[in-house]
């Protein structure tokens, strides 16, 4: 039979133990949230001399307008990118940074089609500025620093975490951007253009919207979309796109045709009109057709088809499949440049 004794020391040795165990749980606790605190300020020190707050000055509906949003220096020889919305319609661009130093800025390209814009720094200073990471990592839960000037509020900070990837999203012109990160670091007006920021200090995304009335809903265009983005108007002072010449609309294909061909996806490209004279008459569509396949990539959207054909396949032969009265037909078809 137990003493009461040894009962009464092991119910105290429990109670110390539980007491260590609290107090350690505590520490470790303390320790995880500093080390997540520090990380965010690391971050914040490397790229805030970065961000740019963008001004501009011009018309838009034939007013004169002021607007201002953020941007981030993206070479050392002052290359920024924003957003196509902060500088539509400027006549001036001015930026400053955090220190107070302003300068001028000149629009290089812009894309309305993923709401990116690229600006030269009018300055002989070499800048400090962000790298952009590699957008195709990236993982849901993972960490996300905003900076920005949002409200004109200068260099602000908000944290949060990447909500999810590979989002589509609106552009204001109605073509769809792909691949957009959403995220729940708040965002607000005045924000756009500025950088998504990972725990190591790469840029994953440009800030470009937020959903009015929602919490947390928040969506930045990836760096490897600003990348391409950035590039092709270095090269070529804007972004190259090809087109088939035809006007389309989104068609819902009978289950019928769908188990005879095959075919995974519920919808198509219906071709109303064929432009006379342009590649996909030349190729021998006519008007009636359905698209279901370009160059090997199921056509289910409109947004499919402005998605496939990218610069890369701007006057190259592209194998096309169409239904055409139910039978499939294989085409080939060379992409014009798109004016």
């Amino acid at each position: 039979m137990e003493h009461p004794i040894f009962r009464v020391l092991d119910e105290t040795d429990a109670e110390a133990e539980r007491s260590d165990h609290q107090a350690n749980d505590s520490h470790d606790d303390a320790a995880l949230m500093d080390a997540c605190s520090n990380a965010v300020v690391n971050v914040v020190d490397r790229v805030s001399p970065a961000v740019v707050h963008v001004q501009v000055r011009g018309s838009r509906n034939g007013r004169m307008s002021q607007g201002a949003g953020s941007g981030v220096v993206v070479s050392p020889d002052g290359l920024v990118l924003t957003n196509n919305h902060v500088i539509d319609g400027a006549q001036n661009i001015s930026l400053s940074q955090g220190d107070g130093q302003r300068f001028g800025a000149r629009l290089i390209g812009r894309d309305p089609d993923t709401d990116l814009a690229v600006l030269r720094a009018e300055t002989s200073e070499r800048l400090q500025y962000a790298r952009l990471a590699d957008s195709k990592m990236l993982r849901p839960g993972q960490i996300a620093i905003a900076i920005g000037n949002p409200l004109g509020f200068q260099s602000t900070v908000t944290a949060g975490i990447i909500s999810a990837v590979g989002r589509s999203l609106r552009a204001e012109n109605g073509r769809l951007i792909d691949d957009v990160i959403q995220t729940d670091a708040a965002l607000n007006p005045g924000n756009s253009g500025g950088p998504l920021v990972n725990s190591g200090g790469h840029v994953i995304g440009i800030n470009t919207a937020t959903i009015m009335g929602a919490q947390g809903l928040c969506f930045a265009v990836a760096s490897n979309t600003a990348e391409y983005v950035l590039m092709q108007i270095l090269a070529h002072g804007r972004v190259r796109r090809g087109v088939m010449g035809i006007v389309a609309e989104h068609v819902v294909l009978p289950q019928s045709v769908r188990h005879r061909h095959g075919l995974a996806q519920a919808s198509g490209i219906g071709i109303r009109a064929v432009q006379p004279g342009g590649p996909a008459e030349r190729a021998g569509f006519v008007a009636g057709d359905i698209l279901i396949v370009l160059d090997s990539i199921p056509t289910a959207a409109v947004d499919d088809v402005a998605r496939v054909l990218d610069a890369k396949r701007i006057s190259q032969k592209v194998a096309a499949h169409v239904l055409r009265n139910g039978e499939k037909l294989e085409f080939s078809i060379v992409p014009e440049e798109r004016n």
